[in-house]
């Protein structure tokens, strides 16, 4: 279906260009899309450009490694997939393919409470790679309820995003008219007659729902409130899930200490890809001070505005232990499929190993150390 279409993939720039091409306006402006009049996302992409990596000569960096130490394991690459829901709009299977990424290459899949397949069969495919997203929402009822049958499904980490007590409101989305679960009017439907390409693929494969809610006699609603959830909905969390705890969506330095001192297992640092507030704090500007804050055992984990193995290192470099990324590799999906998705990721990771060795470093552990950072917390 995709032909020689993955060969055109050299960067993330490549694959949001092809998938602009292949996607009907709505899935494209969904997966792309930020709140307001997107300067948030702009401000991000600034800052992560406005960082210098200085150049170092004649050390011996011939034997370099991208494995990262995670949670007493080894990731095999220092990012992983973030959680996105729906993600099966970018290409039938999508989920799957970002799942069996995850289990060949050793590194975390968030998998979205919104996810376009069971949280079940994700595990499964990604040979335990995967980490549940969960969203408080509504009365908790079935916040909670999902957490238990993530504990039967054997996840061993669960990610709290805490960042949407309302749905940010996105221009792009709403011109469309995007729902979930997935609708067609008048309107959607002519632009899918216009890509018939992804029209008649998802055709074939059935229309992409929010598979964690077929079962159980509960619904999800994307747009209800979440404004419910307080410090007491984290503990309770906390009492009740014998894992690893990562609270995703933090900005604010006091948040990330009260967070520290609550349990909590690591903290992600994030404004949701941009796409909730505005006018919120760049994250990227915000790593250095939560690290200096934090001090050196505590785990922090990046997402958003990531768009090369550059910007990751420069992440290691600004005290984050660990990267997530996320809509770009949506975009390789629309733009090549499963080929198209391996080609990026193999680009990212050697980006990454390039700029190692353009620094002088043959691991991020080692960068890490030479900026008197922990490697390795627990």
């Amino acid at each position: 279906m995709f032909g020689t279409a993955h060969k055109h993939i050299h960067g993330s720039d490549d694959a949001r260009r092809l998938a602009r091409r292949h996607l009907p306006r709505l899935v494209f402006d969904y997966i792309d899309g930020a709140a307001g009049r997107e300067t948030g996302a702009g401000r991000t992409r600034d800052a992560l450009d406005r960082m210098e990596l200085c150049p170092r000569i004649l050390r011996d960096v011939s034997a370099r490694s991208l494995a990262v130490p995670l949670f007493g394991k080894e990731a095999g690459a220092p990012f992983g997939i973030a959680p996105m829901g729906m993600c099966n709009l970018s290409g039938p299977g999508a989920d799957l393919m970002l799942a069996r990424l995850a289990a060949r290459e050793n590194v975390p899949l968030g998998v979205s409470t919104v996810a376009s397949t069971p949280m079940e069969e994700m595990i499964e495919t990604a040979q335990g790679n995967a980490w549940f997203q969960l969203y408080f929402s509504g009365d908790g009822s079935g916040t909670f309820k999902l957490v238990e049958r993530a504990r039967d499904a054997g996840y061993e980490t669960i990610v709290l995003t805490v960042d949407v007590p309302e749905v940010g409101r996105r221009p792009r989305e709403l011109r469309h008219g995007f729902t979930m679960p997935f609708r067609i009017g008048p309107k959607q439907f002519i632009d899918f007659a216009l890509h018939p390409r992804w029209s008649l693929t998802t055709l074939l494969k059935g229309r992409p729902d929010m598979a964690n809610f077929l079962r159980d006699g509960y619904t999800f609603d994307r747009t209800e409130s979440r404004a419910r959830a307080t410090w007491d909905t984290l503990d309770r969390l906390r009492d009740m899930w014998p894992g690893k705890l990562v609270v995703k969506g933090v900005l604010d330095i006091e948040d990330a200490q009260r967070l520290a001192r609550s349990g909590v297992d690591a903290i992600q640092v994030s404004s949701h890809g941009a796409r909730q507030l505005e006018s919120s704090p760049c994250p990227f500007s915000q790593l250095a001070p939560m690290r200096a804050a934090l001090g050196e055992s505590m785990p922090i984990f990046y997402d958003t505005g990531l768009r090369s193995g550059e910007d990751v290192v420069k992440c290691y470099a600004s005290g984050a232990n660990f990267t997530f990324l996320g809509r770009i590799l949506q975009f390789a999906i629309a733009a090549g499929g499963e080929e198209g998705l391996n080609r990026l990721w193999a680009t990212l990771k050697s980006e990454t190993s390039i700029t190692l060795a353009q620094i002088g470093q043959c691991s991020l552990a080692e960068l890490q150390k030479e900026k008197g950072a922990d490697p390795a917390p627990s």
